[in-house]
């Protein structure tokens, strides 16, 4: 699959990579692992599944494989207000944009056209932030 999508534009490649990872099972930790939070690494997750921060894993991994810097990509824990529960997404700063690949929507969105969540806390190779509440 990564190799069919290195030739692609970078657009499309962003898409690939969502779409892919997102035709997995969504499988809770407990369920696959015995244990309330396990994070997989990709091998893990196209054999038997994950959950949402295991889709990012495996998305993260992927545009790094395919040469995106580390520093662009992030892995961000939220909580999404429609459902109440966190969530982990991965975000890819692309110039001035920041674009969310989600494992609940198959389109490859811009941060500010996602309302429903509210980032607390991303992380990436080399450092993490927490995010405080809008005042």
């Amino acid at each position: 699959f990564l190799d069919e999508a290195r030739d692609l534009p970078v657009g499309e490649q962003l898409k690939a990579v969502n779409r892919f990872a997102n035709t997995r099972e969504y499988v809770l930790d407990i369920d696959n692992y015995g244990v309330e939070d396990y994070w997989a690494i990709p091998r893990e997750f196209l054999g038997a599944g994950g959950d949402c921060e295991d889709y990012v894993i495996t998305k993260l991994f992927s545009l790094l494989w395919l040469g995106y810097p580390p520093d662009q990509l992030r892995l961000v824990v939220v909580q999404d207000t429609n459902l109440r529960v966190p969530h982990a997404v991965l975000a890819v700063a692309r110039g001035r944009e920041t674009l969310i690949l989600d494992n609940q929507v198959q389109a490859v969105l811009p941060d500010r056209e996602v309302v429903h969540y509210v980032p607390v806390f991303s992380l990436n190779a080399s450092r993490w932030w927490i995010h405080l509440p809008p005042t």
